[in-house]
């Protein structure tokens, strides 16, 4: 990720007039500070979990030992990463039925807050689950913070390269993760496909990615698949991918989470 090291810059000269982001995963946090406004990202730092702690133990320690974290920002957005979230068309979303949207295809666990994101563009609704003391711990934080499921901005971003590209051909996009996939398939600017599915090895990947080329009625020569993230096979992956798929390409390791809070 771009940008430089948290003790090399002055929060001090602006703190109110920038953005921060939080980006819960699942081996840690990173946190990323920039300017909403020219579009620069300024500085970013990644804190590694501790296995002998919660992970809410984690999140207080790294505050604790952050002063950049304990200042104003004129934006607070903060993603958390799960495959537990649920997709429905914007007309079918009412914001005081969120929990039985959820409750439709994933259990509720105990201690757990259910959020929403709206994506007017692409008319649809984003609902998804988040640990209940982390939410109130950084809701205490930062009140004006805004919370998202992590394809929320990877969908912002697609829609803006998606401009840029043939509309005539379809496209299936990855995003790779330690633990999970995230898989989105547009078509003429709309989307037609999402979902999130739990890989362990990169067997997993292929297997969900080449079923659902073929259950949606991919053209092997015709139309695209991208990958994001990072996986440790991520060069197999793409070797094997190539077998059956002939235009499969790598996305830049971009901060799409900032470039997409930068269209709002």
């Amino acid at each position: 990720m771009p940008g430089r090291a948290i003790n090399q810059i002055d929060l001090n000269q602006s703190e109110e007039l920038l953005a921060l982001s939080i980006r819960l995963r699942a081996d840690g946090f990173s946190f990323t500070i920039y300017h909403p406004f020219d579009k620069q990202v300024t500085a970013c730092v990644y804190k590694e979990a501790k296995l002998s702690l919660t992970f809410i133990a984690n999140l207080e320690q790294a505050f604790s030992e952050s002063d950049f974290l304990t200042r104003p920002y004129k934006q607070v957005h903060i993603i958390a990463e799960s495959t537990r979230f649920t997709a429905l068309p914007l007309n079918l979303f009412d914001e005081k039925q969120t929990e039985f949207i959820f409750a439709y295809n994933h259990v509720k666990k105990e201690n757990e807050t259910i959020l929403h994101n709206v994506l007017k563009k692409h008319n649809m609704a984003l609902v998804f689950g988040m640990d209940k003391n982390i939410h109130q711990f950084l809701t205490k934080q930062y009140s004006q913070a805004s919370f998202y499921s992590q394809v929320t901005p990877f969908i912002e971003y697609l829609s803006t390269i998606e401009k840029e590209e043939n509309i005539l051909s379809k496209k299936m996009y990855l995003c790779l993760y330690e633990k999970h996939i995230d898989i989105c398939c547009l078509g003429n600017e709309h989307i037609i496909y999402l979902n999130s599915f739990e890989c362990k090895h990169t067997e997993d990947c292929l297997y969900y990615a080449l079923h659902l080329w073929k259950q949606i009625g991919f053209n092997q020569k015709a139309d695209n698949l991208y990958l994001a993230g990072t996986v440790p096979d991520k060069k197999k992956l793409i070797k094997e991918l190539k077998r059956y798929i002939l235009n499969v390409r790598k996305m830049d390791n971009i901060s799409y989470d900032e470039r997409a809070f930068f269209l709002h």
